[in-house]
């Protein structure tokens, strides 16, 4: 007992020696019941809540949160877009950084904020629990500081997100037997409400009041699983100010296209003739001909005047739906303040050149469950990540246990050739099942050029792809083949977008770069979930440093054991 409590003061004594404050929560991960379209069910929340509690803080805090599963079904929570300096540990992906937080049990996570600023998410890291366990994280500038823009009259959080009918664990284990794609969800959700497009939820549609003439801050977050949106409001523009937890250059704008896992900030002017307008997001990218419906919400100006209640709604225009191409001309136009008080550091000595296509596989079927007779795989550099079942990356790498993982994940594809030109046998190089991570020394500087692929199955799809850990600038994107002659010129090193997210389009590619300054196990995934189930995801191993604040810090006393049977994915 004596050692146990020598160690939770040193160990504290590390994690709060730099952090100006500590925000305290607690997380009670259960069943509860709730009803969208007519429909009741029970599924896994935070706290009874859908979406889940919305976190606040300062940059530089420190927010410890207790999370108690009292499910009957195993969890872990990711802060998305949290760096998490020196501190893997708490960074809560399954099999990953830790193993999961078993029914009974508790994990005290500490979520150390740096110089994140703006809004991020948390959400579930395990199976497709995040369909139902999410919510906002608002940064707020330290008490000394202000924001670079006009300080809004009031903000609010608006999550976008999904409702199936049925329980989506079980949405989640008939995909994977199945082997192809997954039952799509019965609705798109504003704060957790349809919106009164939907049946039987008119009267809980997310509603905005504002006074004519003040400006209010918007903190969008796509929580969605599996689709790009597209937001607008009826009449108003919006003024881009921030994404993914930094800061952007004011981009005026009459709609927002938000990747699954991207937050975007924006300041709403309250302009227009006093009335009702609706606030409607509809898939911007996603497979043409369904009837996706969008959902929506109301903003509607206080005072007193007459408001007529149209007989049938007037919603935004929406361009057509998109599979794909569309999708990176809004992003391409977001840029980094790049100011003297937000100066950027773009990696400049490049000590890593990784090119990485993107693909969808198929693998024959260990079953008779498959639709096709096949199933569908992802990979990247033609490697398919299988997470491992009695372990995971980050404890095997700490703790040197052999046989969980192999530091081979290929730096390039093993076949050049034209990625965009359709499925040839003859070019295409047999996806390999494996837990393979890339190895990289304490700052190093790393280009990732991330190449969209057609030569898998179909004719090619967008990927948002999601790096924890570090922050990244996207310098580059285009359509067709990455050309490493005539593309690097045009790259922005001036004032790049900052993020943890970037859309690479569909039969095209991006260009990021980052430093690698924050040691420990950090992951890299697709953010469409079913892309993430089928493996296009990886993990990078940040060595330790020379000095003393370049080390990986221990780990918390409470780790989550690994406990059999592992309800991991292990497609």
């Amino acid at each position: 007992m004596f050692f146990h409590k020598v160690f939770m003061l040193c160990y504290l004594g590390i994690i709060m020696a730099p952090v100006h404050a500590v925000v305290h929560h607690k997380f009670e991960v259960r069943r509860t019941s709730h009803t969208r379209l007519c429909t009741t069910k029970s599924m896994l929340t935070v706290n009874g809540q859908f979406p889940g509690p919305t976190i606040y803080a300062r940059r530089g805090e420190l927010v410890v949160v207790d999370v108690i599963n009292r499910a009957d079904a195993n969890i872990t929570i990711h802060w998305h877009g949290v760096k998490m300096p020196r501190y893997p540990w708490t960074d809560g992906v399954d099999a990953v950084t830790q193993c999961p937080i078993t029914p009974g049990k508790s994990f005290r996570q500490r979520v150390l904020l740096s110089d994140e600023e703006g809004t991020l998410f948390w959400h579930a890291h395990i199976d497709w629990a995040r369909a139902t366990v999410y919510g906002a994280i608002v940064i707020l500038p330290p008490k000394t500081h202000t924001y670079p823009f006009p300080k809004p009259h009031a903000q609010l959080p608006i999550l976008l997100g999904e409702w199936w009918n049925a329980d989506v664990q079980q949405v989640y284990e008939d995909f994977i037997a199945g082997g192809a794609s997954a039952q799509l969800s019965d609705a798109f959700l504003m704060n957790g409400q349809p919106g009164d497009q939907y049946p039987c939820s008119e009267q809980d549609a997310l509603k905005l009041s504002v006074q004519p003439g003040k400006t209010y801050l918007i903190r969008m977050v796509n929580a969605m699983m599996n689709f790009i949106m597209y937001f607008k409001i009826k009449d108003h523009n919006l003024t881009v100010v921030g994404t993914d937890g930094a800061y952007t250059k004011p981009l005026n704008t009459d709609h927002i296209a938000i990747a699954p896992g991207q937050t975007i900030d924006f300041l709403l002017e309250a302009n227009q003739p006093p009335g009702r307008y609706y606030m409607a997001a509809r898939v911007y990218a996603g497979p043409v001909g369904y009837n996706y419906i969008p959902t929506t919400g109301i903003m509607d100006y206080v005072g007193n005047y007459t408001r007529p209640r149209p007989s049938s709604p007037v919603l935004p225009s929406f361009p057509e739906i998109d599979d794909g191409a569309r999708s990176t001309h809004f992003s391409n136009k977001l840029r980094s303040l790049a100011d003297d008080n937000y100066p950027i550091k773009v990696p400049m000595n490049i000590t890593h050149n990784m090119f990485v296509t993107l693909s969808i596989n198929t693998w024959p079927c260990p079953t008779n469950s498959c639709v096709f007779g096949y199933m569908l795989r992802a990979s990247m550099n033609n490697v398919t990540m299988s997470l491992p079942e009695t372990q995971n990356i980050l404890e095997a790498y700490y703790k040197g246990i052999r046989g969980v993982f192999t530091p081979n994940f290929p730096a390039m594809t093993p076949i050049i050739f034209d990625f965009t030109e359709g499925y040839r046998r003859g070019n295409v190089a047999p996806a390999q099942s494996g837990t393979a991570v890339y190895m990289l020394d304490y700052n190093s500087e790393v280009e990732m050029v991330l190449q969209g692929t057609d030569y898998g199955v179909g004719d090619g799809v967008d990927h948002p792809m999601h790096l924890h850990g570090h922050s990244f600038y996207v310098v580059g994107s285009g359509y067709g083949n990455f050309d490493p002659n005539t593309d690097p010129p045009n790259f922005n090193l001036i004032d790049p977008p900052l993020g943890n997210m970037v859309a690479v389009p569909k039969n095209g590619w991006s260009a990021i770069r980052f430093k690698a300054n924050n040691p420990g196990v950090w992951f890299m995934h697709c953010h469409y979930e079913r892309h993430h189930s089928w493996g296009m995801k990886m993990a990078f191993i940040v060595r330790d440093g020379e000095g003393p604040n370049e080390k990986m810090l221990p780990p918390p006393p409470d780790m989550p054991l690994c406990e059999p049977p592992h309800t991991a994915s292990t497609i």
